[in-house]
């Protein structure tokens, strides 16, 4: 009897093991592919093909708040780039950034008037600690006043490709927070707007043309006129043990926001070995929570993705693999994709992708071929990338969206005079043959 009792035991374990690998196992992939974040806005980009990962209501323009500061941190690169100014520049405090420094709702560092400040000194501060009356500072000292730069800002924001995006201030700041002292051309209750996407744009454009940027904003504290400033991005390493709960392995960036119209955003980013991304969460509910999400992101980024090669340059479709010439030496040309195809893709999903040819037809003759001479790495046509998986989110810029050139592989010369008038020569008594034929088949039919 208990012989019995303990075979139907061991059945019945066998059996439930067997449910639960039907019904648990398909449930716990699916909770690991989800995301659930805490934020009115979200988006997940890779950083090296613009890749966008993971996006919630990412095209809707929400106010920045000093997500802002990206803008005035890209164009103080580009002036010192430029030569226009330098890290060792100096500059007076004018009355506008004073009265913003001393003013203690803004927590400013505490500027004083009668010295000089350079362009390095304020540009910590507002990397690192988020001033913004340092930010104004540079604003006016590149631009001649804040009203001017905002122009700079708007200019450079389309010359990005922004899809979402309107600058009134260098801070992030409301204007009805400047008082008197709002931008000039812009309205005293306007606000700064930009929506996740055009984040993580601006953010991609500045760590990929100014990456020494990422020196500066992974510093969690520094001195700045004989006082401590510290970084508000909790992820980074700090030395407090408060903060230490936000530590994330790998973020380095990039710029944290809060005004009461804004919540609590973040645009950060953050590599492991050679994968990095960059993310953004706007209008969270705490501080607390927006890097608690931020965590989220890039948890689902470095779990579930890596960048694969999926086809190597010289990818070749069997089917598709040459193209007729016409009038050259060869009869046709050998074609394929002139370069890799590298792409970060959840792990074992590779056979979710393929390549489609599309051939320049401006190329082509009216019987489908080109035209001899071809030489090697001429683009004749394109090739994209298909994806048959789910949640295919496009690219955070248009360029990458684009597709891949497809190439000749070799050269195919012209064909000389004489090869090419023997070739008319039988193309005519051909189509004469062809042209007889079909009438003695009409005298009989």
């Amino acid at each position: 009897m208990k012989h019995i009792m303990k075979k139907r035991l061991s059945m019945l374990l066998a059996f439930l093991v067997v449910i639960t690998s039907v019904f648990v196992q398909p449930f716990a992939a699916q909770a690991q592919d989800t995301l659930d974040i805490e934020a009115d806005s979200a988006i997940l980009v890779d950083a090296a093909t613009g890749k966008i990962i993971f996006a919630k209501n990412a095209d809707e323009a929400l106010p920045p708040a000093s997500m802002t500061k990206m803008m005035t941190e890209y164009l103080v690169w580009e002036a010192i780039e430029e030569g226009q100014i330098s890290w060792d520049t100096t500059t007076k405090i004018s009355d506008y950034p004073y009265s913003i420094s001393a003013n203690n709702s803004f927590s400013g560092v505490g500027l004083r008037q009668n010295q000089d400040y350079t362009v390095e000194s304020l540009y910590e501060a507002m990397a690192i600690n988020s001033d913004n009356a340092t930010t104004i500072a540079l604003a006016e000292l590149i631009a001649g006043s804040e009203g001017e730069f905002v122009k700079m800002m708007n200019e450079k924001g389309e010359e990005m490709g922004l899809p979402d995006y309107k600058f009134v201030n260098s801070t992030g700041l409301d204007n009805a927070s400047l008082g008197e002292n709002y931008p000039e051309g812009t309205e005293p209750d306007a606000t700064n707007m930009l929506s996740a996407e055009s984040s993580a744009l601006l953010a991609y454009h500045l760590i990929k043309d100014y990456p020494e940027a990422l020196e500066i904003s992974s510093i969690p504290a520094t001195e700045f006129d004989g006082q401590q400033i510290r970084n508000w991005n909790h992820m980074l390493d700090h030395d407090t043990t408060f903060l230490k709960q936000f530590y994330y392995e790998g973020v380095d960036g990039l710029k944290t926001g809060h005004t009461d119209s804004a919540g609590y955003t973040f645009t950060g980013t953050a590599k492991r070995g050679d994968q990095r991304f960059i993310s953004v969460v706007m209008k969270t509910d705490s501080e607390e929570e927006r890097f608690a999400e931020t965590a989220k992101l890039f948890d689902y980024g470095f779990d579930n993705f890596e960048t694969t090669e999926l086809f190597p340059a010289g990818y070749q479709l069997e089917d598709q693999a040459t193209i007729p010439v016409a009038k050259g030496k060869e009869d046709a040309v050998s074609v394929s994709t002139g370069q890799a195809v590298s792409f970060p893709i959840k792990k074992d999903e590779a056979d979710a992708y393929s390549i489609k040819y599309t051939i320049d037809e401006d190329k082509l003759n009216a019987e489908g071929e080109l035209a001899a001479p071809v030489k090697k790495g001429d683009v004749v046509g394109t090739a994209e990338l298909v994806y048959e998986g789910e949640n295919d989110f496009g690219y955070i810029m248009t360029s990458s969206d684009g597709p891949i050139d497809l190439v000749a592989d070799e050269t195919v010369e012209k064909s000389n005079w004489f090869m090419l008038t023997l070739g008319a020569i039988g193309d005519f008594f051909a189509d004469l043959y062809t042209t007889v034929v079909d009438w003695v088949k009409g005298l009989f039919s």
